[in-house]
């Protein structure tokens, strides 16, 4: 995709003046990094506060009587029972029990609901949700309407509290309608860092003078893609098209938390989202092949796509996300795997230009996480 036909978000230009590198991401030109580079990003974020460009993520508001329930028919999640103010993490689901996307889902009250979705995913996601409940709420799509921030590290609170005072009541997850700089914004006390922090959704215009104001606060970095990445790797936060899509399940994505009791085979609200069934056998008879945590027994990183083997040489699966972790001072990775193999500890080896590079089977997150519950 040639640079002309990227997508800009609307502070794109305040990368470029911040000395950004920018890489295609999901049809956007966004800053893989800046010139305090990937690891410093990522160390820095852990240390104090990191401000994140995710603009390029969807963002849907559910308008109606109906929207909860609607919504309830394309998730394995409760919609009808979360607060208000509170946010949930949900997956749409195909027929198979396969994963379209995962999202974001908020209530704001008023019968809106208000989502977040994957950036390369959010125009069939719009085609989805106005296919399938379009005729039982409003949705209206904000793509182009609002930017999102995500302000993340354990300096965030302080940081966002000069702004406006009420944040530092907030827990993960709580969501509230805030005004920043004179601006009406949607913030969440979330993130895809493992880190406390929050997302804040400010109207496209004010995006960048918000951004601004952020920035000029001594405990906050630039943070670019690349050390989004290494930091959700080390949480053990599943990236949509990598560690798990249409050919994956929750279950073998092992995201079974995310299914809310309420709508699972024994809850009662039991089944109604696409691919209900499938997913339910699952949980009963075991999968094949699930997603497990791995970590690199020599300093070699493993990157996606390289294949797992057993001591025979059997292939046993393969690494959907891999890298380097800056705070757990070593390589880091995750895969899908044979389940015979899945149990902790038990060791397998991933091929690496045609060595065999020694993995252990580990728990996640790989780094702790700490979101703040109050």
């Amino acid at each position: 995709m040639s640079t002309e036909t990227l997508l800009k978000t609307p502070l794109h230009a305040l990368h470029l003046e911040l000395g950004a590198r920018m890489v295609p991401f999901a049809g956007y030109d966004m800053p893989v990094q800046y010139p305090l580079g990937v690891m410093k990003e990522h160390l820095h974020t852990r240390d104090q506060a990191g401000l994140f460009d995710v603009s390029h993520m969807g963002q849907i508001r559910l308008t109606g009587a109906n929207a909860a329930k609607a919504l309830e028919t394309l998730v394995p999640v409760d919609i009808i029972d979360l607060p208000v103010g509170m946010q949930r993490y949900a997956m749409f689901t195909n027929e198979q029990g396969g994963i379209l996307d995962d999202l974001m889902v908020a209530n704001l009250g008023n019968d809106e609901l208000f989502l977040v979705v994957n950036a390369a995913c959010k125009d069939q996601d719009l085609a989805h949700l106005r296919q399938h409940i379009g005729d039982q709420c409003s949705i209206e799509p904000l793509f182009e309407a609002r930017a999102l921030l995500a302000l993340q590290g354990p300096a965030a609170v302080k940081v966002l509290a000069r702004l406006a005072p009420e944040v530092t009541g907030m827990t993960f997850m709580q969501f509230a309608s805030l005004r920043l700089l004179g601006v009406d914004c949607y913030v969440s006390r979330s993130g895809y860092t493992g880190e406390d922090g929050f997302e804040i959704s400010v109207p496209a215009a004010s995006a960048e003078s918000l951004a601004r104001s952020l920035l000029a606060e001594t405990e906050v970095q630039p943070i670019g893609l690349g050390a989004r990445d290494s930091l959700r790797l080390e949480a053990g936060l599943c990236l949509y098209g990598h560690d798990m899509n249409t050919e994956t399940t929750p279950i073998e994505a092992s995201l079974l938390w995310a299914i809310s009791k309420a709508r699972r085979a024994d809850g009662p609200r039991a089944g109604g989202f696409p691919g209900a069934d499938r997913i339910f056998s699952q949980q009963q008879a075991g999968v094949k092949r699930k997603r497990v945590g791995l970590l690199p027994q020599e300093r070699t990183p493993v990157r996606e796509g390289a294949e797992i083997v057993d001591e025979h040489g059997t292939v046993v699966g393969s690494v959907c996300s891999g890298g380097f972790g800056p705070t757990l001072g070593g390589p880091l990775a995750m895969g899908y795997l044979d389940s015979a193999f899945v149990a902790l500890d038990t060791q397998v080896f991933a091929l690496v230009r045609g060595k065999k590079v020694p993995l252990r089977v580990s728990k996640m997150p790989f780094v702790p996480q700490r979101y703040y519950r109050g």
